[in-house]
């Protein structure tokens, strides 16, 4: 504890970005954005604390005239209890974080010199991002004083979104220096006190993928919030310019906003609460519905997934006839969100996230604190934030009538309304504002700084690799569902070697079909989700799009000319609207009508490049020629850099055929002997399993040995003769 005071000083690290004490210029690039914005705020919420005597926000210091002379000064005086120490490492010019891992050796022996002359040495040493926990860990070892350390973001997890955009192994080793990042992050698990989180899930999906996680080690603490920012409604909201902008197309104005805030994309699931207010003739009377989606001039310029997502949306509203009910501003400014919240607040409405997955939901926190009730994804942060504030109801994402049903009993009934509101504001003050975070925190450190309280450590182990060297891959129906004991036991294996085997789903259902059986049946998120037949790759945490992936199944494909071609040939019906997808036509086929390979030969003969298979000798799918599920976990093998020979599958209908050839090693469960997968029985490495469902994919990997040796028996055998 402090020399006299016998209060604390806290230095906490945080290397990269641009960082000072005003005008924080967030959003200059990738590096000065939400950390540098949080770390300031908690230096900030901590110098005020009366237990604190002093904190010190150290990070880099840069003299560069491209940017401001700021970020050049030694030290930077906030307060009395507060300065930003700005220290030396690498070149004076300001260089991004991945270009600063060489540096950091010398930027800890530089914080350990600035402690040294200045006679004090702090009690708690708090690192933020893997670049700062590498110096944290270094100065905790060396100086004996405890770390606490939170992660922003974590390699393991940053890696597969690299994978999803596109990069290649050697392109993210290159610009993100991924290898060292991760060593870094295994090394902060191992000398950090306590690890500090913002939900729960993050522990439980981010960090479990570490070899030096340990649960004792993990604790949630959610960010603040500014409530001087974002608070109730003041009155006068309604007769203000921007709420004429933003209603100028409604019929009703006066109506109850339902209110939406995200991007545009797919994973924010806004066009399901489309679906859910067109559904819901007693929710179009009761309110409008209003969609804050980013800023757009022209659909047509936007990305190419922003622009499907208002494609979708345009069709629902025009489906159920909800013109003069929906508002789509085209613009809007970071500094009118908060006053967007309060109009929706003033109108006596609802605030919805009805997100597929929700890490966080930080405009659940700003919406409670402006005065709106909540409706909000099952998923992740939501459980944590509307669990501590009770202002709101969580729903199913993937289901209409879920959302529509919340919201209807939040306005139908005023006084609940006005309950949620009420427990809303309270949870945000005693949760989520920076004064209850920096209470919260230091409830947590000050047994560590004091000594009285050190993480006893469980023993654990490396793994050779750095990362996972097998993978598991299933189809869904009839292969996983149909015996949900053998389905646990199998899912408890799974969880067991989590950290050694990638967990990958090929299905021919689409995205929102495969997470609706896969909730309703509890299996956990895979780390990779290949959907609809093979068109679609996606990647945990955030069901994040492989867009090269997308890109490269595009190659000549014509949907529409397809459809044309096919749409009267006898014995193919078109399959429902919930079946189709961008790359996947569906029918149902009559075998007794309809032949296959008249219908490839029509194709071809009009030089449609695609690929056609069929299922269960009654489902037809007609994809890009580049495009099935086996082409995707190739794919998806070659982003990993795991050998196929290290890839169990397990299938069982004419669609996982050619995932089961080759090399990987696969199984047929007992209820899938299919006549379609006949013509295999003679193939090496595909294992007919005895046991059905679940418990045949269990016999299956018991009988590769599939966690130790991983290889055909047979293969074995032949090897030893």
């Amino acid at each position: 504890m402090g020399k006299e005071t016998g209060k604390l000083y806290i230095a906490l690290l945080s290397i990269h970005g641009l960082i000072r004490g005003k005008n924080l210029e967030l959003g200059r690039d990738a590096d000065t954005g939400g950390q540098t914005l949080y770390v300031l705020e908690l230096a900030q919420a901590l110098s005020l604390q009366p237990e604190v005597a002093r904190v010190d926000l150290i990070t880099r210091r840069v003299i560069d005239e491209s940017v401001a002379d700021d970020y050049a000064e030694p030290v930077e005086m906030l307060s009395e209890s507060l300065r930003i120490v700005r220290i030396n490492a690498g070149p004076d010019e300001y260089i991004y974080k991945e270009q600063l891992w060489d540096h950091l050796d010398g930027f800890a022996d530089n914080v350990d010199c600035f402690f040294r002359l200045n006679g004090e040495f702090p009690d708690i040493i708090h690192s933020h991002y893997a670049d700062a926990g590498w110096v944290g860990a270094h100065l905790a070892n060396l100086l004996g004083i405890p770390l606490i350390h939170t992660g922003h973001s974590l390699g393991r997890v940053k890696r597969l979104r690299l994978l999803a955009s596109g990069l290649s192994n050697a392109d993210i080793e290159e610009r993100y220096n991924m290898a060292r990042r991760i060593e870094a992050e295994e090394l902060v698990l191992a000398t950090a006190e306590r690890v500090i989180t913002s939900t729960h899930q993050e522990v439980e999906e981010q960090y479990e993928l570490y070899d030096f996680y340990q649960p004792k080690q993990m604790c949630v603490v959610p960010p603040g919030t500014d409530l001087t920012k974002f608070m109730p409604p003041s009155g006068d909201e309604l007769n203000s310019p921007l709420f004429a902008e933003i209603t100028r197309h409604l019929k009703a104005p006066d109506k109850p906003v339902i209110m939406a805030l995200s991007r545009p994309d797919k994973r924010k699931n806004i066009t399901m609460l489309v679906e859910a207010f067109g559904q819901s003739a007693r929710l179009q009377e009761l309110a409008n519905l209003l969609i804050v989606a980013g800023n757009r001039d022209d659909i047509d310029d936007l990305e190419e997934g922003a622009q499907e997502v208002f494609h979708e949306l345009l069709v629902a509203i025009d489906r159920y006839e909800l013109y003069g009910k929906v508002s789509m501003p085209k613009h809007h400014n970071r500094d009118q969100v908060p006053f967007i919240y309060r109009i929706a607040a003033a109108s006596g409405g609802v605030f919805v996230n009805p997100a597929l997955t929700e890490p966080f939901g930080l405009t659940l926190i700003e919406a409670a604190a402006s005065g709106l009730p909540l409706v909000a994804t099952e998923d992740g942060g939501p459980q944590d934030i509307v669990g501590n504030c009770h202002n709101g109801f969580l729903i199913d994402p993937l289901e209409a009538d879920s959302i529509s049903e919340a919201l209807e009993k939040l306005l139908l009934d005023k006084a609940l309304w006005q309950r949620n509101v009420d427990q809303g504001l309270q949870g945000v003050r005693e949760h989520y504002s920076w004064d209850a975070h920096a209470k919260r925190y230091l409830r947590l450190i000050l047994p560590i700084a004091k000594s009285s309280e050190r993480l006893q450590r469980d023993p654990v182990w490396r793994r050779p690799g750095l990362y996972a060297d097998r993978v598991i891959v299933s189809d869904l129906d009839q292969n996983l569902i149909g015996d949900d004991q053998s389905l646990q036991q199998l899912i408890d294996v799974l969880r067991q070697h989590r950290k050694s085997s990638k967990f990958v789903i090929a299905t021919g259902r689409r995205l929102d079909s495969a997470l609706k059986l896969m909730k309703r049946h509890s299996i956990p998120e895979p780390d990779i989700l290949i959907t609809s037949g093979g068109t679609e790759i996606y990647y945990a945490p955030k069901l994040t799009a492989d867009v090269a992936w997308a890109k490269h199944i595009d190659y000549h494909w014509t949907p529409h000319k397809v459809r044309q071609l096919i749409e009267t040939f006898p014995g193919l019906k078109r399959q429902p609207k919930s079946e189709q997808s961008r790359y996947k036509l569906s029918y149902y086929i009559d075998p007794e009508v309809a032949d296959i390979e008249e219908v490839k030969s029509v194709l071809h003969k009009e030089e449609q490049s695609v690929h056609v298979q069929l299922a269960f000798g009654q489902y037809l799918d007609i994809m890009p020629m580049r495009a099935s599920k086996g082409l995707a976990l190739r794919y998806v093998a070659d982003r990993l850099q795991i050998p196929l020979e290290r890839i169990f599958v397990a299938g069982g209908s004419g669609a996982d055929e050619d995932m089961m050839r080759g090399n990987t090693l696969a199984a047929v469960a007992a209820n899938r002997h299919h006549e379609e997968l006949s013509q295999l029985v003679d193939v090496e490495r595909i294992y007919f399993a005895s046991q059905p469902f679940a418990a045949g994919i269990l016999e299956a990997l018991d009988y590769y040995d599939f966690f130790n040796q991983c290889q055909d028996p047979k293969e074995i055998e032949q090897s030893h003769e």
